[in-house]
């Protein structure tokens, strides 16, 4: 079993604590991240502070990669998932197996943490598909809709569409986000009774049947240059150990481009793109309704969904 250190108590602290509640120290906070944009490592910091009420309750509990850029985002990246000694004890960790040893990851399960990373130019935190509690067993399925060659957005937006009525069908809900890189996830909330090796296999049953039904628009083909001008269903990241981007992540980009949630209606929205926004311009989604408010998050079975699908084609 995974073994978690407790948050260090503070006052008005607590690990379900979403919003601030003391001053987290930036050191070299004028330390420009991203040169073309004059960002700074505490411009970066803020903005995960102002989004971290959306943004911890889908890492809450669940072990991080941090993508760490110390040079800043032309400077060569640290993917890091093993917590350094020196973090403070209040940040928690979880301590999770790997071949040959153990990695002890961070969960970032309050605002504080959030903003901490960022002070250690975390500009990207890559989450689990399962959560350190049961870290074999997934609670959420991700599709990535990565564009190849000569394929554009709008080729984006129909894989995008053709997954979430593949998973109507087989009765899995889904949920949509921009990547704030070159395409879109889509997501489905899992009961976590199912192992990655099941959740992996129905996931690979999925996109089998989508690529028969579009050949000429989809792929489920790893290597690039045999991909042609289709758009990848990559299913990779649904196994042990594997992350995705966080909703609300930062990506180590020109501009600071945002993975964003979105509704389905917003997929028609001839203006969105997977950088639509960023860390200047998300301001005004934040006071605005939570795209995700009225989506159902009630994970459901693998193997229900898993049955459905042999039955379509």
């Amino acid at each position: 079993m995974p073994r978690t250190a407790p948050a260090r108590a503070r006052p008005g602290a607590g690990c379900g604590t979403v919003g601030p509640v003391a001053e987290v120290e930036i050191t070299r906070p004028e330390k420009v991240l991203f040169p073309d944009d004059g960002i700074t490592k505490d411009d970066m910091a803020g903005y995960y502070r102002s989004v971290a009420r959306r943004a911890v309750p889908h890492l809450r509990g669940r072990p991080l990669m941090m993508e760490r850029h110390p040079d800043g985002i032309g400077g060569e990246p640290l993917m890091q998932k093993n917590a350094p000694g020196y973090f403070p004890d209040w940040v928690r960790t979880a301590e999770l197996p790997k071949e040959g040893g153990t990695v002890r990851h961070v969960l970032c399960d309050t605002a504080d943490t959030l903003v901490y990373l960022a002070g250690q130019a975390c500009v990207t935190p890559h989450r689990w598909l399962a959560r350190a509690a049961r870290p074999h067993h997934p609670d959420l399925l991700v599709v990535d809709l990565d564009p190849s060659g000569g394929a554009d957005f709008e080729d984006v937006r129909f894989a995008a569409r053709r997954v979430g009525e593949l998973l109507t069908e087989v009765r899995l809900p889904s949920r949509l986000m921009t990547t704030g890189s070159r395409g879109l996830h889509v997501l489905a909330p899992l009961d976590g009774k199912a192992d990655f090796d099941t959740v992996r296999e129905f996931a690979r049953g999925l996109s089998g049947v989508l690529t028969r039904r579009h050949p000429d628009r989809l792929t489920e083909e790893p290597r690039k240059a045999n991909r042609g001008d289709r758009v990848y269903l990559d299913i990779q990241r649904n196994a042990y150990a594997q992350t995705a981007v966080a909703p609300y992540a930062l990506r180590a980009r020109a501009g600071a481009p945002v993975a964003a949630p979105i509704t389905w209606d917003e997929l028609d929205d001839p203006e969105l793109t997977p950088r639509r926004w960023t860390l200047r311009t998300l301001g005004e989604r934040l006071r605005a309704r939570d795209p995700w408010a009225d989506a159902d998050t009630r994970g459901r079975s693998v193997a229900a969904a898993a049955r459905r699908l042999r039955s379509v084609e």
